[in-house]
């Protein structure tokens, strides 16, 4: 009997020990994007959440004229369309966004130049951050 509670005594710490590393989210780094002109750049990563995924990402302006943007696109896995959302940094530095998703079956992104109110030009090519077996 004693055994049996030293043994008891010895795994029940083990499993309280593991099972936050369990609930830990996969991610998956994305490396920088920048505009056609350098200017602007963005770069981030995507996160398993409890009801999707989240994009967090950080971008940068570089010039004190005008803004970054960074536009993501997600595919809906029910209907398969794209749904778009723009983020814009107008201070030089860096600037940070999230983005929460439910159900997709793709996130890409692009980073743009712009005014505070939409971007104007100098995008990079469309950057796939994000493809599920959907």
């Amino acid at each position: 009997m004693r055994l049996l509670t030293l043994l008891t005594a010895a795994v029940l710490p083990l499993a309280v020990a593991a099972a936050p590393a369990a609930a830990d989210p996969a991610i998956w780094k994305w490396r920088p994007v920048h505009s056609a002109d350098g200017m602007a750049g963005a770069w981030g990563k995507v996160a398993i959440s409890q009801f999707g995924y989240v994009v967090y990402g950080n971008l940068e302006d570089t010039r004190g004229k005008g803004c970054a943007w960074a536009v993501l696109r997600a595919q809906d896995a029910r209907n398969g369309r794209w749904k778009v959302y723009g983020f814009y940094n107008c201070k030089p530095g860096t600037g940070t966004f999230r983005k929460d998703y439910g159900s997709v079956l793709q996130i890409k992104v692009q980073v743009c130049r712009g005014t505070a109110k939409r971007p104007t030009g100098e995008c990079s090519k469309q950057k796939t951050i994000l493809t599920t077996g959907g």
